[in-house]
């Protein structure tokens, strides 16, 4: 094997554990909202909003992350970002108050920053006819999100919620010791030398920039959203204890962590296009096929996995996307805003369910809401790129 070739791949590998890493951290309140629940006696509307409070920084804090990943690399940041994320973790960890859960769960938000690291990271060491795969499988990290579902309830149940957030706190500082030592920046990046506002506004003015961040909200912030809020909502549907709905929704995320990387190596192989269509029609079917509350396992059990592998799916085909459309010096920016983007997506859809609920007793409207803005999607998807 080349010097080159065991660089893709010991870089690929360790940026993916990495962004695994970070993302059970970013997701360490939402496997836990029915015990924040009960202990606080919080509404639903307070509830989501917990859940969602982390996604907002995660999401916003791309767009400087992808700024200073394409100057400092993603070596430097991966570890950055693991080592600063060990303090809101140690903290939300001995909050007992809900407002000190809404602060340290904002500032929770850091870790989730880390995917506007490793996209530019993983294509710099990638020929552009393989990026689509790279980016796929360093996606398939946002499996962190799995294992925050299936292990942190289990943890706390066992040992407590502060040794849950110490351990990860331990797993944050192991993993930015690991990148800081093992990994490498590609023989082909550079850094950027120009100024950051200039390279953002010269992003914003790429119409590809927009494009892929209206369909990374849809993808991405369709996975966050239900990947955060979903263990609240198989406890108020269906009635499942915390435990038993983390099962479930780990299930959920490992289905879109191995559709996403199908995703990115499809679009290199048949066109990100075609699989966007694929991802956006499925989701649409999916998300009116649970607006009729159906029975739990089959067909709701189903559906939630068909779901989350279309919204998977389309996550891999975005940045496929943006891969073909957009400069190898600008991906880290164009990178941060979309990202950003996606996890605003996440963002909402906790609020809006949590509004709903409250108001309805029920999560119908929530479904059609996402069946409609997936078909708007769809026909954009459609219409935007005839052409390729």
């Amino acid at each position: 094997m080349s010097e080159l070739r065991k660089g893709q791949v010991r870089n690929l590998a360790l940026a993916t554990a990495a962004f695994a890493v970070t993302f059970w951290a970013w997701n360490l309140i939402g496997p836990l909202s029915g015990s924040y629940s009960r202990q606080l006696g919080l509404s639903p509307t307070q509830t989501s909003l917990l859940v969602a409070i982390p996604v907002l920084v995660g999401s916003l804090g791309r767009i400087p992350v992808g700024v200073l990943a394409d100057r400092l690399g993603g070596r430097r940041m991966f570890a950055i970002i693991c080592f600063v994320s060990i303090v809101p973790v140690l903290f939300v960890g001995w909050s007992d108050s809900y407002g000190w859960l809404l602060f340290w769960g904002f500032l929770l938000g850091i870790p989730g920053t880390s995917f506007a690291i490793g996209i530019p990271f993983v294509n710099a060491w990638y020929e552009p006819a393989r990026r689509g795969f790279a980016t796929g499988v360093f996606g398939a990290g946002m499996g962190g999100t799995a294992l925050s579902a299936f292990f942190t309830p289990r943890v706390v149940e066992e040992f407590g919620r502060p040794a849950a957030h110490i351990l990860m706190a331990a797993m944050l500082a192991l993993m930015g010791v690991i990148m800081m030592g093992g990994s490498r920046d590609s023989p082909a990046w550079s850094p950027a030398t120009s100024p950051a506002l200039p390279r953002m506004r010269a992003a914003t003015k790429i119409k590809a920039t927009w494009q892929c961040a209206f369909l990374y909200a849809v993808a991405f912030g369709g996975f966050v959203a239900f990947s955060t809020y979903l263990p609240t909502l198989l406890q108020n549907v269906y009635h499942f204890v915390q435990t038993d709905a983390g099962l479930r929704t780990a299930g959920f995320s490992i289905a879109a962590v191995l559709s996403r990387p199908l995703g990115g190596t499809l679009s290199d192989r048949i066109g990100a296009v075609r699989v966007l269509l694929i991802s956006f029609g499925g989701t649409v079917l999916m998300a009116l096929v649970l607006a009729f509350k159906p029975p739990v396992e089959v067909p709701a059990g189903v559906s939630f996995v068909l779901m989350a592998f279309f919204l998977g799916l389309g996550t891999g085909g975005v940045f496929a996307l943006v891969a073909r459309l957009v400069e190898a010096s600008r991906v880290g920016t164009v990178t941060g805003l979309v990202g950003a983007a996606g996890g605003l997506g996440g963002y909402f859809p906790p609020l809006v369910m949590g509004a709903v609920y409250t108001a309805t007793g029920a999560y119908t409207i929530g479904y059609l809401l996402l069946a409609g803005t997936a078909a708007v999607a769809l026909v954009y998807t459609l219409r935007a790129f005839r052409t390729l």
